[in-house]
This record gives structure tokens, sequence and C-alpha cells, in this order.
């Protein structure tokens, strides 16, 4: 009986250090919305002036710099992501203690771009630093990887058809939007952020979000679009929020990201 009772206790103890770690993590769900009473933005058919057979074979490209889902106004390829709750200093850092242990069993990835029909896809893509970018060109014509970066060099490659370009290094920490171009077909463009924590997101089709493991108490959201911040420069600091488990639902969140006149 004496046994029975220890290892019952040990489970016991076990189980409440469990919930107790779970406790500290949540969630985080919410979704970008185009404002009402503003007009969605047309998406307007591209300049194609180049393998004209090739890029238009499916029909009309259309512009992707800004896709609003009529439906719900849920506004797509935004980047959300979370920063300390600090409002004055903009490099402020997650400690270690608020990185889930999870994410110390991830490996660096080669994080694909691809070119399939004279677009890229994604548009929006997402690095963590070790990472290594692989551009591949699934299209039967050659597209051209471009682009300039602080802290990750200068790139002007061509991609021949059927072929693929891997970068010789990997990615290294950078704050700011690194814009990629093809400049064999000049419309094709897309952007690399890279983020040295976890808890990050692009919105989908209907404007919707999602951050796993992510620590509970104060903290401030942050959303970008390529076409800016919300909330201007001042907005590089986000939102305050409160996190609490298992799942915070945040209020769809307005945000024009009609392009800057």
């Amino acid at each position: 009986m004496i046994c029975v009772r220890f290892f019952a206790l040990v489970a016991a103890l076990a189980a409440v250090s469990a919930a107790s770690a779970d406790d500290k993590w949540a969630t985080v769900k919410g979704q970008v919305v185009f404002p009402a009473g503003v007009p969605i933005p047309k998406r307007e058919a591209l300049n194609v002036t180049q393998d004209k057979d090739h890029c238009l074979s499916k029909g009309d490209i259309l512009d992707e710099s800004v896709i609003v889902n009529p439906k719900n106004r849920g506004v797509k390829n935004v980047v959300v992501w979370l920063r300390p709750d600090d409002a004055t200093d903009a490099k402020a850092k997650f400690t270690p203690a608020q990185i889930n242990p999870e994410d110390a069993k991830r490996k660096p990835a080669e994080v694909v771009i691809g070119q399939p029909c004279c677009m890229f896809v994604d548009r929006i893509t997402i690095a963590r630093p070790d990472d290594t970018i692989v551009v591949k060109n699934q299209a039967p014509v050659p597209h051209n990887f471009f682009w300039v970066s602080s802290n990750n060099g200068e790139l002007n490659v061509t991609v021949p058809k059927m072929d693929q370009m891997k970068m010789p290094q990997p990615i290294v920490a950078e704050s700011t939007p690194i814009q990629y171009k093809c400049t064999i077909h000049g419309w094709m463009t897309g952007y690399v952020r890279v983020f040295e924590h976890p808890y990050y997101a692009i919105t989908d089709e209907n404007g919707k979000f999602e951050i796993k493991n992510a620590p509970v108490g104060k903290f401030r959201i942050v959303y970008w679009h390529e076409n800016g911040l919300k909330g201007g420069v001042k907005g590089r600091f986000g939102d305050q929020i409160t996190i609490a488990g298992p799942t915070t639902e945040l209020k769809p969140v307005d945000f024009d990201v009609s392009p800057k006149k």
C-alpha cells in the first residue's frame, strides 16, 4: 500500500507540474480586416510584357500587393508578431524564459520561394536566422532573383528554367523587410522577414492568424503589410495585449493597407 500511495503521489505531482507548465503558454488568434466604409482596392491585371505565352497561359495575372476578401474584408499577407511590452525600445527582445522550450528543438530549415507562373510563391516569406533560402523556378522560362539587404548581402542571379538556386550563406538577423524581385519579369516581387523568435504569423485569405506557444502576460502585437505598419512609425512598438491560456482570441483589427499616395 505504501508503494501504491507513493507512486500515486508522484503521478499527481507530475500532473500538477505539467499543468503548471501549460499555464505559462497560450495560443493567440486574431483577424486583420479592411476598415468598413473604405472602398476595397480593385486588383488590376498586371502589365505582362515578357514571355506572354507562358505567363498568361492561365489568364490575366492580378496584382497581389493588396488582397482583401470581399466576403469578410479579411486582409491577406499581413505579418503579425509579438514583442515585449516596451513602448520605448524598438530593439527590446524576449528573455530566454519567455521563449517556449519547444522552440529549442527547431532545426535550421530550407525556406522555399517558388517561381511557378511569373509570380513569386509565396509573396511574403518568413525566415529565422540560420535558415537557407532556396529559390525554385518551376517554369519553362528563365527567371531572376534579385535582392539588396542590410545584413544578408546582395543577389542578382539567373535561375534557369526548371532549376533552382540555393543561397550560399544562411540567413542572419535583419530587422527590416528584404524585398526580392525578378528583373526579367519586372512585376514579380515579394518580401522576406526574419525573426529571432517564434512568435509570428502571416494572415490567410480570410485575414486570420494564429501564434502558438506564446508566453502568457502583457505583451505587444505588431501588424506589418508591404504597404506599411499599422499605426505608422509608432506602430513598430505594437498594440498592448494581455495573453492568457489556453487561447486568447483578439478582436478583429482594422488595418487600411491601401497603397500610400
